[in-house]
Formats: C-alpha cells, structure tokens, sequence
C-alpha cells in the first residue's frame, strides 16, 4: 500500500496528509515533504507485538561482487571542464593560524591553500574534485589535518604543510567524520562523527582518533540514536585537559527548521578527559556556537546571532564576562541543519591579541579587544573541475504514449493470465502473450482497482471506486461477467482477497478526507465478509494488507512494532494473534497460498524466503536473515503475488510482469559452492498499452490582448496581439495587424486582457492518491491549474501514484496540469519505504532504470551521505539521459561539489547570506540550474510564512478549489515576525546574481499552498531584486529550459503547446497581478478558473467537490 500522505506537518504545508487538525508545524519544513512524498503508507506503530525474533545471521546469498574501486577525483563517464576563478574574496572559508604565527591555511571552494599571515598569492595544497575543508595545523606546524571526501566519503586526512603525502586517518563508510582538532601533545585527533536517523537529518557525536590510526575511541555520545539535533564542532583546549563543542540544548528529539536564532538553542559545552564530566562553558540568547579558546587558556572565542546580524564574541573563563568584538559576520546557519558547523573555522593569533576569520568574503584579523579589523589580502587565479550535466529534451506532449505503469497486477492462479489496472479500468491479458482486453463491460466513469483472484481462478474480487459514492467491493466471474456489490454500505475500501475455499472476502476499510470525502472513515480496519455479501465484521484495527495463506480461519496481516514492520496472523476474530516475520527495513510481506513462503520488500527489490511453521518470529532482512533468503527480482518489483498454488512468484516493474519459480531460487538440500547460483529474471510480459493523447480539433483566436511571449531576454510583449491555436498548439501569435485568421475560427475576445504563457514548477510537492488510490478528481491538482499552473515537476512522489495521474491527465480522464516527476528518491538515510541502497554504480544504474521503466524522466538526488554514492547517481542518469535534479539538505559543501559532480539541478537553496565571486564564477561555469525553492528556504523564515502573514490567503477569490474549512485552518490564524527573520528575500537576490549570469533559475512551489504557492514564489523573487519579468521568466521560459521542456512550453510561440493565462491586469507592471487570472488554457481547452468549467473551447464541467 503506498501514498503521498504521512504527517499532518504535511498537511498544512504540503497538502500531503489526511484532513486533519492538529498543533501548527515548523513553518518551513523541507525533508519532511521530500521524504513523506516518496513513502510507503502502512500499518500504524504499536498495531504489532513485542516478540524475541530469531536472530539474523549473515545472508550468503547478498554477498555482492566487488566492483573496481570507484575514484572520486575521476568520477566515471565524467567529462570534466575546468572553470576559471579569478577572485579576491570567497564563500564560506575555513581558516588556521600556524603555531608560529607566520602562516595561514584556507579553503576556498573545496581546495586547501597556504599563504603569508600578511596575505598575497596563496599555495594550493589540496586541489582536484575532491572536496577538502577545515584545514588544521598540528601543533609541530609540520602536518595539516582536513575533511576530505577523496576515500569516498568525509573523513579526516593527514598531509604534510606543503600538500604532500595525504594520508587517510579516518575509515568510516557511512558515519561521516569532520572538523579535526589536534591535542596539544600532536598525537591525538578529536573529530565530530555524523549520525543520521531514519532522515538524513541526525546528530553528532565527539570521538577521538591517535594519528596512526584506529577506529577511535567516543568521548560524547549522542542522547539517543533518534536525536536529531546538532552537536559538532570540537575543538581542543589548549592544555589538552578538555575538548569543547557546540550542542543544541532544546528540548526533544525532533530537529525544526527555521529554528529561532534569538533564543539559546545552541550552547559550547565542555567536557573533561581526565573525568568525563560535561558542563556549560558559553550559554545566552543569540546562542553560541564555533568555539575557539584562545592559546593561553583563559578566553573563548565564539559566534553569537542578535537579530539578523552574527557576531564574534569572547567569554573571560574566569569571571565570566562576554564581550562582542566584532559585528560584521555573515550570517551563521543557527537556523538549519550544519552538518559541517554553524561559522567556518576560525584561529587566535599565537599571542592571543587577535582572531583570523572569515566575513564579509575576505580574510580579516580582529583585534580580541574589540578595537577593530584588518583585511588580509589574497588573490586566487586558478581553476576547478566541474563535469557536464545531463539535460536530455523532455517531448511534453506528444499525439500518443506509452502506458508505463499497470498497476495491481494479479496473475491467475493456473499462471496463464495476468489482470491488472491502466487508466482506471481493469485489463488481462495472457501470460504468454497477446491482446489486452477490458475485463469487465462497464462504460462509466468509475475506477476499478485492486483486482484479486479466487484461488479456482474462476472469480475475480475488486474495488469500483467514485469520489461521489466512495468504493464497494466487487466480485465478477472471471470473464468479467456477473459483476456484483459485495459490501451493502459504501466506504473507503482497499486490498479485497478471498479466503482459499472462496467463501470470505477480507479486505482494508480506510479513513477518507483531505482528497476524499471523510464520510464513512468510522472504525477503519481489517473487515471480512461473505463472498455471496452481507454485513462486514471487523478483524482488527490499525493493521493492513490482509491476506490468506492456505488456511481459511486465519488470516495474515502486516502490523508496526519499535519500528519494524511484521508480518502477523489472527484468527478471524482477530484473536490467537502471531508475529511470523519482522524487518527493519522490510516494507511489505506476501504470503504464498500454501503458506509455507513468504516474499518482502525492501530496497524496492522482491525477495523470498521460507515461513517458518509455528509461531517463531525471524528477523528478515536483504543483508541477513535467519533462514535463506533470494532477491527474486533486479531493478524494482511493484504489486508482489504468487500464482502455479505458490510454486511461482510473480512482480511487475514499470510495464513489465516478472516471474521467478520457487524451485530456481530454492533448493531441497544445500548446494555445492560452485554450483549456479539464481539469477533473477530480465525479461517477462509486455503490459505496455498505447494509448492516444487527448487533444482537441478545433481552431481558435483570442484577440486583443497584451501578450507578453516571453521571448527574447524580455517579456516579448505586444501591445495588441492575437493569438491562433489549432488543435493544442499555437499556430501563430503576433500583433492584430500581422496575424490572419483562419476563417471558421471560434473567435475569443481578450480586450483589457493581458495573456501570458501557463506556470511551470519546476519543484512541486502534493497529494495524487491516498494508498494508491488516485481518485477520479483531485482539487489539489485543479487548485494549481486554476491559478496558472500548467505544468508541474515533482521531485518525491511515488510511482505508483503520480505515474497512474500523469497517463490519465494525458488521456483526458483528469483536470490537471500536466505531470512529469522523479517518482520516490534516491535517499541515503535508512528510513524504510525510501531507503534506497547505493554501493556502486551498478546499484546505482538499477534504480534509476527502475524509475525510467516507471516513467520517470528525472532523478532525485537525495542526501546519499557518501560523495561518490551521489557521484554513481548522477553516471548512471547520464547513461540513461534522464535528468538528475539534487540538494545538499541546506550543507554548503555538499551543494557546490553536487555542482562539480553535475547534476542538472540544484533543488532548495543554497545556504548562506551571500555568494561572493568564487561561487558565482564556479557556478556560472557549471551546467547546473538552480531551483532555489523560496517558500522553504533554509537559513530562516522563508516565503511560505511571510506570505501567509502578509495576505489574506483565504480570501483570495481563486482559492475555491480549496476544501473551505482546511483553508481557513491553514491561513486564518497566522503567527507574525519582523521582515528582518525572514530570508526568501536574500535567496531571491543571490538567485538573480546567478541567472544574471547565465544560470537558468525556476520557481519551486513545493506544494506548500496548492494554487498560490507558485504565485509566492514569483512575488518573493522580486521581494529580493529581480525585475517582474525577470521573475515571470523564472516561472515560465526559464524553468521549461531547465526541464528541456521548452520546445513546447514556457513561451508563446507558434509550435509550441497553447498552456496559458488570461489574466485581468499586468504582473509584468506590478508582480502582484500575477494571481488575477480570469482563464486558464491547457493544451487548446479554455477553462474558467472561478468555476474549472472549460468555456468557449467545449462544455466541459468539473466533477463536484467532496464538500459541496
């Protein structure tokens, strides 16, 4: 079972969980969504059991082979150019003081230099495409100590002062290590060690590690392995008796974005080697972080906020007194998530009279009594490596398309014929080949899902689902004939499966809302009923999936406890409850109709395994497993089944049905080890259908109207223009008086108007379904095409979902935008549902073949925590031309060699007040776009709570589309803050500086207000400088470019696809025009945006709301 929905923190913001109410979420969450997005719905924790599960053991059959050594420096398939920097200031730079006091050692864009304490020309001493940062000198001043990603992954490196003999100290391969400190004696390390949780997001830990090496010793653990909140940033003290370090001191274990900079949220603790004793050394509003004790002991130095401004201070560690010293910082990351510390390194002078840091893009030396500051000059004039991106041409809209994803597929139980759901209706089709065929006669509008087979194959069970009567359960003769109301009551029903003598069918009973109507959500559940019909009764509660193995009294289901999701079994009372299976990452179990095999999920691959008889729990797992366990499937497996009485296991990915014998995987005695070992499946049944797009026929003109094309550099407008379309694309657009009309056209008049072309989000988020159920209508998608948006890009979704709305958008059966997506991400924090496991290229490739075979045309690159993990992403979607859209989850570091690594985006914004001319130099040499999300920034309040607070959403007269009573819940009542807390702005202004400079910069609404969201976008990148075209061009030509989509969108030009907005005034004159939209048009189909009624183009209606 899947879904968009998991968090009522997503409901308010993304519109991706149930109509619900509850306390108001972190105004600007971003991983939640992302993550949320792409997960798998299911069973409730607590509705499994405690249970002592048989140990696993290590797994032969997941031993992998081992792949040549992939090279960070000379990534695969890579074409590197070298980019040009020529600058005397620099981005976010670590600097050290060497002992004597004649030396500094900095990093400026992933490289390490060496320079005179007085400035000049700096040496590099780390270059290539490895990303080195945070350079420390020992206390011999003979060696340097840095975080290097060149192993792979972020670890602590050793090199001599001049670059030479880098050697790698730390080996760790997941948990990354940075931010070395050198005990004063030269023969011990400290380092902050990164945990993640079930998110990418996590905490840190403080280990020591002795110079020659070791797996290091932990000084400071974290709270709990849950923790999600900062603790980093060790330093030695200066007699080598202590290590202090920066924790974030607030109460739970739950990070939250925009975190409030002015309260104490972050404190420097010390902590005592010789006892272990942790105390406070530096606490207050403003908080304080980076710390750096000066060389004799007796002060810190440390970073403080007040207000929107950061500030370097120093602490009297006997007397206690706190002094500001220098006031020009720029801005600490206080407020997001800092993997890597909160202010770059900084260093006292020897004789503890000044600190050397980084602010305002240079180097400066601050005297420690406050008196001022001197620059330390530098001039770089070297290069970097930044490898090409993939941007493939993404055809929007062409006359026919491939149905990639059949969804539901059930084979027979003879194994002869396959049933499954495309476009809402069900389909067979013969196993071994053939013509697929409706399954059932019904020419109406209803959906029919879920199908399931009687075990004599002569019976079919099955949900018919409209958002106006909700679902029934259904059963029809194979044929498709006889098709009859099982369930007497209608509701929100799932999973239908008959008991094995066919005379019970067990099913889900959902709750509704949000995107369905919340009527019968009551008592939602496991239900049996009679297969002749009758009154349901109910198993249990909070469970899901039900199913029969090869008794008729009991039935399995799938149950959550500590995390784990288990495979249960109850009588049909729900009573005599059994746990048989659990799995950390594990997200579905299947039970073969003899019961004596069960298949799971995990990685998005198919595996099996015996059942163990009895009631002895096993742990199950793809790395080990307590009895033998065989990946089945190689690239995906969707809607897992058995057919041939259990002796066949059977999955479909993308439009493809796999089977794989029982007997090929397993067998009844152990094998010799040279024996072959299985091999699963590369080819099965073609499930693919081609289906006509649906486009209109007719020729219409709109006329006199101001038209702003967006072509050329401008707004392309004209003053007096008319529009000509025939069928779905624009045959020819210009002034009145050089534009003939073709006779019989249905002629529009557009007076007084102004027409632009149709929005593209580039970065989207929203509801397409609820557990696999993408409904007949969906008002989050029209709420979007009433306000203009035509054309979505969603980075998180899941397939199953956004795929099965995206054929039918195309085919006509749904109003909406037109939908392109990543499907789930590629994520590297072990969350189950999402996980996907990258240790090699070859990893890497299946899943995104995994996602192409679906039909995706990008991936998303997502907090893989190892660099050449991220590196295999981006080779394996240039392989496949597919587009390979990333963020670095608000790391600086991580966003730039994201860039190197060329990705063809760089989604949510890059953290830090100002770029200065190193990355803007890198970037614009880069092929990378920016998608910077302004709604969500990172760094501080963002767009999304500066809009609700400044306008009356729920007012705005396009907002109908929107169920009335969750608007007001979401916008009525809003929490204020003074226009210095919020950073859209500042994002917006370096945003310009960069397509100022050729990069190509979308919007990304994130789903955070379907319909306005978008328009927030637009107003708060003028909010930070840009010009309302140049914005207007960020939400049409520009993001279609970054997409290679605007061969056919994103301008008004003949050819092209006729996506617009008539609008009732100007936003190229003023940016808040850009919501007074009167009509918008989607491939040649005008509709009314109050009503979505389409008007002059046809007599289309929209189906009614759920609320009305």
């Amino acid at each position: 079972m899947k879904t968009s929905i998991a968090s009522v923190l997503a409901v308010l913001f993304a519109g991706q969980a149930a109509y619900a109410q509850d306390s108001e979420p972190s105004p600007n969450p971003v991983e939640e969504q992302e993550v949320e997005a792409s997960s798998q719905d299911g069973p409730a924790e607590g509705s499994g059991q405690t249970v002592q599960a048989a140990a696993a053991t290590a797994n032969p059959a997941a031993e992998r082979t081992d792949e040549a050594k992939w090279d960070v420096t000379a990534p695969r398939g890579a074409n590197i150019r070298q980019v040009p920097i020529r600058t005397d200031e620099g981005t976010w730079m670590d600097v050290d003081v060497s002992p004597d006091g004649r030396t500094l050692a900095f990093a400026l864009l992933g490289d390490i230099y060496t320079m005179p304490i007085t400035g000049g020309t700096p040496t590099r001493v780390a270059e290539g495409l490895a990303w080195e940062v945070q350079p420390r000198f020992s206390p011999d001043g003979r060696r340097i100590a840095f975080t290097s990603d060149r192993g792979g992954g972020d670890n602590i490196w050793i090199m001599n002062v001049d670059g030479s003999d880098k050697r790698q100290l730390t080996k760790e391969d997941f948990r990354l290590i940075n931010q070395a400190s050198w005990s004063p004696d030269g023969n011990y390390i400290v380092a902050k060690k990164h945990f993640t949780t079930q998110r990418s997001l996590g905490t840190g830990e403080i280990w020591i590690y002795h110079v020659s090496g070791g797996g290091g010793v932990q000084l400071v653990k974290r709270a709990s392995d849950t923790l999600q909140k900062e603790l980093g940033e060790p330093v030695y003290s200066p007699n080598g008796d202590a290590v202090y370090y920066s924790r974030n001191v607030t109460s739970g274990p739950i990070f939250e974005y925009a975190q409030d900079s002015t309260q104490g949220t972050f404190a420097i603790e010390r902590y005592d080697l010789a006892t272990g004793e942790v105390t406070t050394a530096v606490s207050g509003y403003g908080g304080a972080v980076r710390p750096q004790p000066s060389p004799d002991g007796k002060n810190i130095a440390f970073i403080r906020r007040d207000k929107d401004k950061t500030e370097l201070w120093v602490k009297d560690l006997a007397s206690g007194q706190q002094r500001m010293i220098y006031g020009d910082l720029d801005m600490d990351m206080q407020e997001t998530w800092a993997v890597h510390g909160f202010y770059p390194l900084m260093d006292w002078m020897p004789d503890g009279n000044s600190i050397v840091l980084w602010a305002g893009g240079k180097l400066q030396r601050v005297s420690a009594d406050g008196s001022g500051a001197s620059v330390i000059p530098f001039t770089i004039d070297d290069t970097r490596g930044v490898a090409d991106a993939p941007h493939p041409v993404i055809p929007v809209s062409p006359d026919s398309f491939t149905a990639k994803i059949p969804r539901f597929t059930s084979v027979s139980p003879d194994g002869r014929t396959v049933v499954f759901e495309s476009l809402g209706k069900l389909y067979s089709k013969p196993v071994a080949g053939g013509t697929a065929r409706r399954v059932t006669s019904a020419d109406d509008d209803a959906l029919e899902l879920w199908p399931s087979w009687s075990r004599d194959g002569r019976r079919l069970t099955y949900v018919r689902w409209t958002d106006a009567g909700l679902g029934q359960i259904m059963t029809a003769n194979a044929n498709g004939s006889s098709a009859r109301v099982v369930t007497s009551m209608q509701g929100h029903y799932a999973q239908p499966s008959f008991s094995p003598d066919g005379s019970t069918i067990v099913f889900e009973k959902r709750s509704g809302g949000y995107l369905t109507s919340p009527e019968f959500s009551e008592n939602a559940g496991i239900y049996r009923v009679s297969a002749s019909g009758g009154v349901p009764e109910l198993i249990a509660r909070d469970t899901t999936n039900p199913q029969f193995g090869a008794q008729n009294d009991r039935v399995f289901m799938l149950g959550r406890q500590d995390g784990k999701l288990q495979l249960l079994s109850a009588d049909l009372d729900g009573d005599a409850r059994q746990v048989h299976a659990e799995g950390e990452l594990a997200t579905e179990y299947h039970v073969s109709p003899r019961g004596d095999f069960v298949a799971f999920r995990e990685n998005y691959e198919a595996f099996a395994m015996p059942l163990l008889p009895g009631g002895q729990a096993v742990t199950v797992g793809e790395e080990a497993s307590s009895l033998p366990v065989v990946r089945a499937s190689k690239g995906g497996a969707d809607y897992i089944g058995w057919t041939e009485g259990g002796d066949m296991l059977t999955w479909s990915m993308g439009p493809v049905l796999y089977r794989a014998s029982l007997a090929s995987m397993f067998a009844s005695a152990p094998k010799d080890k040279d024996a072959p070992k299985f091999v699963p499946p590369t080819s099965g049944t073609s499930l693919e259908r081609t289906v006509s797009a649906d486009k209109p026929r007719a020729t219409v003109a709109i006329t006199g109207a101001k038209i702003l094309t967006m072509t050329g550099d401008g707004a392309g407008e004209i003053a007096d223009g008319t529009i000509v379309i025939v069928g779905d694309r624009i045959a020819a657009v210009g002034p009145a008086s050089s534009v003939e009309i073709p006779q019989g056209a249905t002629m529009i008049d557009a007076a007084g108007k102004t027409i632009m072309p149709g929005l593209v989000d580039a970065h989207a988020h929203g509801p397409q379904g609820v557990g696999d159920l993408v409904p007949q209508q969906n008002w989050s998608l029209v709420q979007n095409l009433a306000m203009g948006t035509t054309t979505i890009h969603d980075p998180s979704s899941s397939a199953s979902m956004i795929f099965s709305a995206s054929e039918r958008q195309q085919a006509g059966n749904m109003l909406a935008p037109r939908i392109f997506s990543t499907a789930e991400v590629v994520y590297g924090a072990k969350a189950p549902g999402v996980y996907a496991r990258i240790d090699s290229y070859e990893d890497a490739l299946a899943h995104i073949q995994r996602i192409k075979a679906q039909g995706g045309i990008s991936i998303k690159n997502y907090n893989q925590p190892r660099r050449e993990q991220r590196q295999q992403v981006v080779a394996a979607a240039r392989a496949e031309n597919m587009l390979v859209v990333a963020e670095g989850g608000s790391l600086f570091g991580m966003d730039m060699n994201l860039i190197a690594d060329g990705n063809s985006t760089i989604e949510h914004n890059v953290p830090g007040e100002v770029f200065y001319e190193d990355v803007l130099q890198y970037w614009a040499g880069s092929q990378s776009n920016y998608t910077p999300t302004l709604v969500v920034t990172y760094g501080g309040l963002a767009a999304d709570p500066y809009w609700r607070q400044a306008t009356d959403v729920f007012d705005n007269p396009l907002m109908v589309h929107t169920p009335p009573r969750q608007l007001i819940a979401e916008t009525a009542r809003r929490v204020t803050a003074p226009e210095w807390a919020f950073v859209d702005d500042e994002a917006a202004r370096e945003a310009k500086k960069l397509a100022q400079r050729g990069v190509k910069v979308s919007i990304g609404a994130h789903g955070q207000q379907a319909g306005v969201g978008s328009h927030w976008e637009l107003w708060s990148f003028v909010r930070g400088g840009m010009t309302p075209v140049e914005s207007l061009r960020a939400g049409t030509i520009e993001s279609a470019r970054s997409l290679g989509m605007d061969r056919d969108i994103g301008s008004l030009e003949a050819g092209k696809l006729a996506d617009l907005i008539v609008l009732d005034a100007d936003p190229s004159e003023n940016i808040r025009n850009s919501d007074k939209i009167e009509r918008v048009m989607i491939g040649g189909r005008l509709y009314d945006a109050r009503t979505m009624n389409e008007v002059e183009t046809g007599d289309a209606r929209r189906l009614p709301y759920w609320w009305e």
